[in-house]
């Protein structure tokens, strides 16, 4: 007999429920704290998920919409997961403290020259200096466009270790050091 995903009693049926984002198999005592899921599909399979060749409609449908997304593939059932807004997010550098130090240097600017040339705060330059603080994606355009650097992971110069020219031949194997 089934168990109810939260409380954990022995119920004939379970309802599928939203509760707080997570689909959860809950009693009908229990379904008061979320929104009942109604499946779209009426087969007779009990598991959430299926294998059938019903899903090859849906997961086409999903993965044509999410117009290459970078999302993981070989998940399981072939279904592709959902885009969200981290997927669109550049990340900022580890480095990015040392990075707008060093250009600013170079450029010989104090950091109240530079924030007078960025229309912001020297407190703000020195916060992002001192890496106490990460810079807005305004203030990351701003920064990027008067150093002239990139704040983006991944397009530092340090990854031209990683470039062998041809895509697929480096493993994980190519760069680990072993100490035995």
């Amino acid at each position: 007999m089934p168990q109810c995903e939260m409380c954990g009693a022995d119920e004939a049926s379970l309802t599928t429920t939203k509760v707080e984002g997570a689909e959860l198999e809950l009693c009908s005592s229990c379904t008061d704290f979320g929104t009942e899921v109604r499946d779209e599909s009426t087969g007779s399979g009990g598991s959430k998920y299926s294998t059938s060749s019903s899903t090859g409609k849906s997961s086409g449908s999903s993965s044509g919409s999410s117009g290459g997304s970078s999302g993981s593939s070989g998940s399981s059932g072939g279904s592709t997961r959902p885009r969200d807004m981290f997927d669109d997010m550049d990340e900022i550098a580890t480095d990015y403290d040392e990075q707008i130090r060093n250009a600013r240097e170079s450029r010989e600017l104090s950091q109240e020259e530079l924030a007078d040339q960025l229309n912001e705060k020297a407190s703000l330059i020195r916060k992002l200096e001192r890496g106490d603080t990460l810079p807005t994606d305004d203030i990351q355009r701003k920064l990027e466009s008067a150093l002239d650097i990139s704040l983006v992971e991944g397009e530092s110069v340090d990854d031209a270790d990683w470039d062998s020219g041809d895509a697929g031949t480096m493993t994980l194997g190519d760069v680990v050091k072993r100490k035995d």
